[in-house]
């Protein structure tokens, strides 16, 4: 914190002592108040001014400093003649170095000292004690004075050389105890990552992931409150999901919210909008956290991290911790924290996936896209002609569709198909004068599938007819809709939202089915079972033969082979042992 800071703050924004001054370090002080603030407390007049003029007519402190590249300024003394003016300046304006008197006219002896001390921990303290004193000037040291001068005994540059050791024995101390204090952070947020990463592996639900997220923080001695929130469908407001600690009343009593007004301004809003960790390092003189500071030190919170929980382009919302210590999340924290808001994200795509393959509730919804697959669109304005694509199948990086064309000729499909961005390497799976399937590559679509697939979703049905681009998005019940279609939108150009239907799919008599296509079969199986399938090569006389699938897939034919032979050995097994 720099000087100016302090000077501006209100009673209630002031830090205390200790935190003052350990911000009072050189990393601390703006280029305009690098000088060194030295604090005499002497009642003494005479002892006070020969020190002040010692300290005026030396350039040797100056120069001592210049060669660390502190400072050209002089130091500034302050002098008080009583403790208690003393410790009100150490308070109030930040100091770099005392000298204590420790008889002075409210105080004597050692407990002047303590006084001190305890005020300020982190500024170092020079004793002044008079020639029968020396043995209380050692014992001062003991206390945790950085050394101690014999008034009749000192010179310029004995002073000098005092002073300037003390403050560098100080900023040393400060800063191995900083490095002690980061390394036992990063260590405790290792562990606590290592816990979080446990409970991924280990949970079912989303609910039930994020609740142990926020109990493995709470319960670590460093952080006080951790809570886990998402934007409510309907309004920009941030609401909690989860949360652990002792002040769940906290979150009653405060907005957050993404939308354009002071709410929005503060870490939450922004991390969840930037999708960068924000740190709030103190509560008490960040001005994006004003809205909240009041009743966050109520709570004696006084520094927070933002983590936005994400995976790839899916924001799921954002983790909130809150430690009673100021600057609590260094920089190496805030790499944990970001690598742990990308596991959460991670672990919960695992986890809604999963859910979309077992849920028997579902949401559709429905979207058109304009300028897409302009030919063919045109081409379904004429009347009876339709186009579908009923399967879509994501092969590596190859998105293969399959469908069947109404009203029109193959000649003329093909021909629409070579005119279309986007579209092609068309094979025909049936033959039919105005009435056929097929087979279509389709990247124009690949990234809009894998994006929705990476949801939880998939794209169940395609329609090119009367001349719109229409497709149809499945979804399990509960899954957030709103993000799905902001999702579509800024994936392509011109699309506009059409419907939402909810049903259930359920059908009892496809139950061992669908277990062995979700449950007993690998991905490959299931890949080459339904590439085989909407490829016709079950269809009698077969719309492609096990070479075109294959060389379709990358694999050879016996690989192919041996993929459709086990997969119909699973399903048979399920069917008849059952």
């Amino acid at each position: 914190m720099t000087s100016t800071n302090v000077r501006e703050e209100t009673e209630g924004d002031r830090p205390d002592a200790v935190e003052q001054q350990t911000a009072a370090g050189d990393e601390g002080k703006s280029a305009a108040d690098q000088a060194v603030h030295i604090l005499l407390i002497e009642d003494n007049p005479g002892d006070a001014r020969l020190i002040q003029e010692m300290l005026r007519d030396s350039e040797e402190l100056t120069q001592r400093f210049n060669l660390d590249e502190r400072t050209d300024e002089r130091p500034t003394v302050t002098c008080e003649t009583r403790l208690e003016d003393g410790i009100q300046a150490l308070e109030t304006a930040r100091i770099d170095v005392v000298l204590l008197d420790l008889n002075l006219p409210d105080s004597n002896g050692i407990e002047t000292l303590e006084s001190v001390h305890e005020t300020a921990e982190s500024v170092p303290i020079v004793v002044l004690t008079g020639v029968r004193d020396q043995e209380i000037g050692v014992r001062a040291i003991q206390q945790g004075a950085q050394d101690f001068l014999v008034k009749d005994e000192v010179t310029t540059p004995l002073l000098v050389r005092t002073i300037y050791h003390a403050i560098e024995r100080a900023r040393q101390r400060r800063e191995r105890q900083k490095r002690r204090q980061e390394m036992e952070a990063l260590n405790r947020l290792n562990r606590i990552a290592h816990d979080i990463t446990h409970a991924v592996i280990t949970t079912d639900t989303r609910m039930e992931l994020e609740q142990q997220v926020c109990d493995q923080l709470a319960e670590s001695d460093a952080y006080k409150f951790a809570w886990i929130g998402g934007v409510n469908p309907g309004s920009d407001e941030i609401v909690p999901r989860a949360e652990a600690g002792t002040d769940e009343e906290y979150l009653e009593r405060i907005t957050i919210s993404t939308g354009d007004d002071k709410h929005a301004e503060g870490p939450g809003g922004t991390a969840l909008n930037t999708q960068e960790v924000q740190i709030t390092s103190d509560v008490r003189t960040d001005p994006d956290f004003k809205p909240w500071r009041e009743v966050a030190l109520e709570y004696d919170y006084r520094s927070v991290a933002s983590i936005p929980i994400n995976h790839e382009e899916l924001v799921y919302g954002i983790l909130a911790v809150y430690s009673t210590s100021v600057s609590a999340f260094t920089g190496p924290e805030k790499d944990i924290l970001s690598r742990m808001g990308d596991v959460i994200g991670h672990a919960i795509t695992a986890i809604e996936r999963r859910e979309a393959l077992v849920s028997d509730a579902v949401v559709e919804l429905e979207f058109q896209i304009d300028e897409l697959a302009n030919p063919l669109a045109d081409l379904s304005t004429a009347e009876s002609v339709m186009i579908r694509f009923d399967r879509l199948i994501w092969e590596g990086e190859t998105l293969l569709a399959y469908g069947s064309a109404e009203g029109i000729p193959q000649e003329t499909f093909q021909e629409k198909v070579d005119q279309t961005e986007g579209f092609d390497d068309v094979r025909f799976l049936t033959n039919g004068d105005e009435e056929f399937e097929f087979e279509l590559v389709v990247p124009a679509v690949a990234s809009l599938f894998e994006t929705i697939a990476t949801h939880g979703g998939r794209i169940t049905s395609i329609t090119i007819d009367n001349g719109e681009f229409r497709f149809v998005v499945q979804l399990p019940q509960g899954r957030d809709t709103r993000q799905i279609v902001e999702l579509v939108r800024d994936r392509h150009d011109g699309v506009s939202y059409l419907a939402q239907r909810s049903y259930d799919q359920r059908e009892t008599d496809e139950i061992g089915a669908q277990s062995v296509l979700q449950e007993g079969l690998t991905e490959k199986q299931r890949m080459a079972l339904e590439t085989a399938y909407a490829a016709g090569y079950f269809d009698w006389p077969r719309g492609s033969t096990g070479e075109e699938i294959a060389e379709r897939l990358d694999i050879s034919p016996a690989t192919l082979n041996q993929h459709l032979r086990t997969a119909e050995r699973k399903f048979f097994e399920s069917m008849f042992e059952s």
